[in-house]
Parts: C-alpha cells; sequence; structure tokens
C-alpha cells in the first residue's frame, strides 16, 4: 500500500510540473494519468480488501473440500458433469501438500484413491477407437482402477481376442462408472461405459456385433449387461452375447462343466507354478493348501461357487478350497473355509484371487493389512505357520484367454450358421399338410432364441391349414410377445401373447423352468416381425424366422 501511496504522489506532483510548463493539452494529459492512477490504486485496495476478508482454509478443510469432490465422482452414474468433476477433484488433489493429502477422508474418499501407486496407465488400451468397421467384438467387464492388473488381466484377454479375430475390431466396455469416473480422474484413461460404447458401434456403422464379456457367470453383472445391450440390438444386422468364464449354470452344487474343468485346471496350475511347486501332490506333502477367493453374489448364480468346489474335488484337488468375499453360499464364508482349511491338516496355506482381475479385493479383501483381510483373518485364527498371498486374476493365464476365444468362436459360429439357415429356407413351403413338426426358429438376436436345450428349435402344429408354432425360451425375462412391431404392442393388447411355463431338461440332466410362447405363423422360411416385452416393461422389435420343418413320428 506505501508504493501504491508513492506512486500516487509522484503522479500529482508530475502533473504539478506539466501543468507549470506545457500548457492546457499538457494538464489534460497530466489530469489523466492521476485518475487512472487513483482507479488503479481503488482497484488494488479493494482486491487487498477482498483477500484480506477471506480466511485462509486450514488443512482439513483444504482435505475436507477434495474428499467432498472424489465422494461426487464415486458414484454408478454418468452426468453432464462428469469429466468436469473429474478434471477438478484432481486439481484440488494435486494443489495440497502431501500432509494434507493424508488428511482426506470421505464417505468414500481417502488418500489412496488419488495417491496409491497401483502401476502405469500408459501400459492399457482402452480401445475406444473410431475406426470399428463392420465387425466388432466388445469385450465387457466390471472393470478395476488398479492399472497393472487393468493391463495384464483385462487387456490381456482383449488382445488375445484381437490376434485370434483379426478381421474383428476388438472394444471395451466396463460396467462400474465408479471404476470409470475413477480412472479417468487420476489418470486421464477414458474408458466407454455400455451406453457410450454401444453408441460408439452404431456410430461407426457396425453390422455384426459379438459381446464377450469377462464376468465369471450368469450372475447380476451379466444380466444388467444382457438389458443394456437389449436397448441398441435393433441398430446392428445381428448381434451375438458370448459365454461368461464358468459357462452355463446348473441347479445345484453337483453340476459341473467342461468350462469349469478348464478353468480350475488352468488356475491351479499358475498357483502350483507360482508358489515353487512341481505338482499339487508335492504341495500337499508340505501341509500346503491353495485357498482360492471369489467375489460371491446374491444372486442364484451362486451355486457357481459350489460347483467349483465340487470340480476341484472331482479333479481330486484334495487341498484345494474355494471361498467368497460376501460369504454366499454360506460354505464360502472366510471362517468356514479357514475351519474346513485347519480340520483337513494343512499348516501353511496360499490365497489367491478366482476373480478375473486381481483388483481392490485381491489387493485389499484378500492381502490386506486390515484385520478383515483373509490374510489377517487366517494369521488371527493361530492355525497356520505360514500365510501367502498370490495377487494375480484369471485373466492374465494363457489357457483362460483361450477359452474366451473359444467362447468368441461359439458365438461367431452362431451368426453364421443363422445367415446360412435362413438363406437356405424354402419361403415355397409355406402350406403344410395337418400334423406336428420340428422346426427352427431363427431370430435376429441372440438375446431372445429357443433355449439352448431345443437345439434351436421349437414345436409346429399345423391344423386345418393353421399353423402355430410353439417356442420355450431361455427364461423368465420376457413376458409377452406381440406379433407386429413394439409400437403397436401398447395400442393392441387383446393380441399379446401369454407365457406359458415350460420345464427344459439339459444335456447334464438339469431341468428348469422357463417360459414358452404360442406363436401363429402365416408361412414357412418367410421374416416377420415378433416383438418382445422384458421385465422392465420396454418393448422391443425383433424379426424371426420359422424354417425348415420336420415331421415328427
Amino acid at each position: 500500500m506505501k508504493k501504491l501511496t508513492l506512486l500516487l504522489s509522484a503522479a500529482l506532483l508530475a502533473s504539478s510540473v506539466l501543468s507549470g510548463c506545457s500548457g492546457s493539452a499538457s494538464t489534460q494529459t497530466a489530469a489523466s494519468a492521476t485518475e487512472s492512477a487513483a482507479e488503479e490504486t481503488t482497484a488494488a485496495q479493494a482486491d487487498e480488501s477482498a483477500e484480506a476478508s477471506e480466511p485462509e482454509l486450514s488443512d482439513e478443510e483444504l482435505a475436507s473440500n477434495v474428499a467432498t469432490l472424489i465422494d461426487a465422482i464415486y458414484v454408478q452414474t454418468r452426468t453432464e458433469e462428469t469429466d468436469e468433476q473429474c478434471a477438478a477433484a484432481k486439481a484440488a488433489w494435486n494443489a495440497l501438500t502431501d500432509e494434507q493429502k493424508e488428511l482426506v477422508e470421505g464417505e468414500n474418499a481417502d488418500p489412496d484413491y488419488f495417491g496409491r501407486d497401483t502401476g502405469d496407465a500408459a501400459l492399457d488400451d482402452p480401445r475406444n477407437q473410431d475406426d470399428i468397421g463392420e465387425n466388432e467384438i466388445l469385450v465387457v467387464s466390471f472393470g478395476t482402477s488398479f492399472n497393472d492388473s487393468r493391463a495384464a488381466d483385462i487387456k490381456g484377454v482383449e488382445d488375445a481376442l484381437a490376434a485370434a479375430y483379426p478381421e474383428w475390431s476388438v472394444r471395451r466396455a466396463f460396467t462400474a462408472q465408479i471404476i470409470i469416473n475413477h480412472v479417468q480422474a487420476r489418470d486421464e484413461e477414458f474408458i466407454d461405459n455400455m451406453d457410450q460404447a454401444l453408441l460408439r458401434a452404431v456410430d461407426n456403422g457396425v453390422k455384426n456385433l459379438i459381446v464377450q464379456p469377462t464376468h465369471l457367470m450368469h450372475g447380476a453383472e451379466y444380466d444388467e449387461m444382457c438389458d443394456a445391450i437389449a436397448a441398441y440390438a435393433d441398430h446392428f444386422d445381428a448381434v451375438a452375447i458370448a459365454e461368461p468364464l464358468l459357462g452355463e449354470v446348473g441347479a445345484d452344487a453337483s453340476v459341473i462343466n467342461a468350462d469349469k474343468q478348464a478353468v480350475a485346471e488352468a488356475l491351479v496350475a499358475a498357483a502350483v507354478a507360482d508358489a515353487g511347486y512341481d505338482s499339487l501332490d508335492a504341495a500337499a506333502e508340505t501341509n500346503t493348501a491353495f485357498v482360492f477367493m471369489g467375489h460371491g453374489t446374491a444372486h442364484t448364480a451362486k451355486v457357481s461357487y459350489s460347483q467349483m468346489a465340487s470340480q476341484m474335488a472331482a479333479l481330486g484337488y484334495d487341498n484345494v478350497f474355494v471361498g467368497t468375499v460376501e460369504g454366499e453360499p454360506e460354505e464360502t464364508e472366510c471362517s468356514n473355509i479357514i475351519e474346513a482349511v485347519r480340520e483337513a491338516g494343512y499348516t501353511s496355506v496360499i490365497l489367491r484371487p478366482l476373480m478375473v482381475v486381481a483388483g481392490d479385493h485381491a489387493n485389499n479383501d484378500m492381502a490386506g493389512d486390515d484385520e478383515d483381510s483373509w490374510k489377517s483373518c487366517f494369521t488371527a485364527s493361530g492355525y497356520f505357520d505360514d500365510i501367502t498371498c498370490q495377487i494375480a486374476g484369471l485373466g492374465r493365464i494363457t489357457e483362460i484367454q483361450q477359452l474366451y476365444a473359444d467362447h468368441t468362436a461359439a458365438a461367431i459360429s452362431t451368426l453364421s450358421s443363422n445367415a446360412q439357415t435362413l438363406d437356405a429356407s424354402d419361403s415355397a413351403a409355406a402350406t403344410l399338410e395337418d400334423g406336428v413338426y420340428s422346426a427352427e426358429f431363427n431370430t435376429d438376436s441372440s438375446m431372445f432364441h429357443a433355449n439352448e436345450a431345443c437345439d434351436g428349435k421349437g414345436t409346429l402344429t399345423v391344423e386345418n391349414g393353421v399353423m402355430t408354432f410353439h417356442v420355450s425360451l431361455v427364461s423368465k425375462n420376457i413376458v409377452n410377445l406381440y406379433v407386429g412391431k413394439a409400437a403397436d404392442a401398447a395400442t393392441d393388447p387383446s393380441a399379446l401373447l401369454e407365457p406359458t411355463t415350460d420345464t427344459v431338461t439339459y444335456s447334464d440332466g438339469l431341468s428348469e423352468e422357463v417360459y414358452g410362447f404360442d406363436i401363429p405363423v402365416a408361412a414357412i422360411g418367410e421374416d416377420f416381425d415378433l416383438a418382445i416385452l422384458g421385465t422392465k416393461g420396454t418393448w422391443y422389435d425383433h424379426v424371426v424366422n420359422i424354417a425348415n420343418p420336420e415331421p415328427i413320428d
């Protein structure tokens, strides 16, 4: 302020001198200079006053502001503000001192959100390029913010698919917006959510879409993924969804399949090798057990974990145990696994995730130092001499990557077989003699098809020249059908087709109740519109074709 006062005095002095020597023009110039100086002084005083009126924030307050910004992006819904919020949270974090960063604490925020080193994000590839072409394989994952695991496990699967199918563009989608936001805010890596990825495919003119989930099973995440795809299915010529890692879910713990066996063999072999043993039996000789920790779920698919335990037993893996973080099913809860390992007489334990990705659950719930981590619980039990953790996801194992590639191949083959069947259909065979026939049910979407137990077929009944086709679907998720367009279904409720409850029996002997429908058919081998209504109350347009009828004796 003293300096500004001196500057003002100097300006006034200059004005006086100029006034005495230079006449009126100089006087006006000096007056302008004086006014300008005065204005600058007034502005400076105002700024100084404003600064003085704003109290300096404490370390705790600055840290709390960052925590609030982190909590705002720790959400499962993307909005128009998400990009700005992510950038603001990171900028506020960067402005903190190291000491202030340690004070960050919110509902979901902590110093590790931005501060934990999880590896180099540059080693990953978000696969959000727009050079897609007509054929796309969309790899859908829950996601992880652990950079090393994202590159090794998720990108590992994606790279394997890209190598196996070079004529297809491989792209990525995560279903966890919380994780997408975390990676974007911390590392400035932009990963598509389901809507963004599907819209990208539509905008790029993709005609054939294969969706390969990296999910372990047909659980809640898989169901939500299918619902998201259904909203875009009509934008593509053909859509097929490949199997998750463990394949179909059986009714009880005794039901196992080739996929579960392949996963069990690959996981155990990798764990044994990483532990430095020549074989699982060699580990057993040192009283060492392997405990594979899955996530767990309240979904009916939770039986998959019990089935994996049955699969391990069927392979003779006596020193292998399967547990879950969530403790669902109940026998997979941590304390139950600890007791089972103790009763079996093993004194050393190797923990490893039964998860595609070795992310937060593997690093914290399994191998973390908190008292409720599996490592801490096994140690606190006092039953074991040694606890070792292997932090490695399934996605980085070569045999697992090949299994995903096999599932993708099966999905691609369904597109080809459907096209061949439609081309071979004989529309002239519209008139059949009265009787009962087995016929193919061809659709434009793998989400709406005949149950796999029916081999893509249904029963065609012809009576007095009127044809009715009965198809058993894959679940009870489709509640009504309408012959025609979805836009007309709501205005013609009397024409809605009501479901029947069918029991289907799979090749492994498992039986399941699903919905079936009796569909009027005007002609054989000709496409017709058939709208479907899902459990969420939304109608979707589809095109179907009944072909190749064969008499049933």
